[in-house]
């Protein structure tokens, strides 16, 4: 059975969610998976996985500083090991911005780390203004005034796609499938 070992970077919680929906996916397709959770000086763990993915989210218009440190890792270990990054980040809510090619974020990530994945995507964050701290608060309703998004300070939106994060999944379950078929 193939292994799919999911990396999360993570926030608020939602990326984890994200994470966990792709790990349920993948395994109805008869690959295992399993999911860490990213803390920071994480290495990555090839033994046994026939796939990585780092799920990623963004802050501030970067990723968190832990997905960073790990995607610099992935580029040294992705000739033995494929490996797939989703991006998760508010910008994503706009139905251009959700492709490798599309989104500034995932784009400089691939980039910046010479990385080759087998699959890419960029999802849809959570836009939770209660949750967050006051300054936090402000500072993403002056990022969503830039947007275009809800400035309210007040709005619980969920902008997550779960087909297409269905869709990403299928993606790394078939990029398993052959090593399913050798073994």
């Amino acid at each position: 059975m193939p292994l799919i070992r999911l990396y999360a970077a993570t926030h608020d919680g939602h990326t984890a969610r994200i994470a966990e929906r792709i790990s349920a996916r993948v395994e109805t397709h008869g690959a295992a998976t399993d999911i860490r959770v990213l803390q920071g000086g994480d290495e990555p763990d090839t033994a046994g996985a026939d796939l990585l993915a780092l799920v990623a989210a963004v802050r501030y218009g970067k990723h968190l500083p832990a997905a960073e440190a790990f995607a610099a890792k992935l580029a040294a270990i992705q000739q033995s090991t494929p490996v797939a990054l989703a991006s998760v980040c508010l910008t994503a809510r706009k139905p251009n911005k959700r492709t490798a090619e599309e989104n500034p974020y995932l784009r400089k990530l691939i980039a910046r780390h010479q990385l080759n994945p087998v699959a890419a995507h960029a999802f849809a964050g959570k836009l939770d203004y209660p949750r967050y701290r006051f300054v936090d608060r402000q500072m993403i309703r002056l990022i969503m005034w830039i947007t275009g998004g809800p400035t309210d300070g007040v709005s619980v939106i969920e902008y997550t796609d779960w087909s297409t994060v269905d869709s990403f999944a299928d993606q790394l379950a078939a990029a398993v499938e052959p090593v399913a078929k050798a073994g």
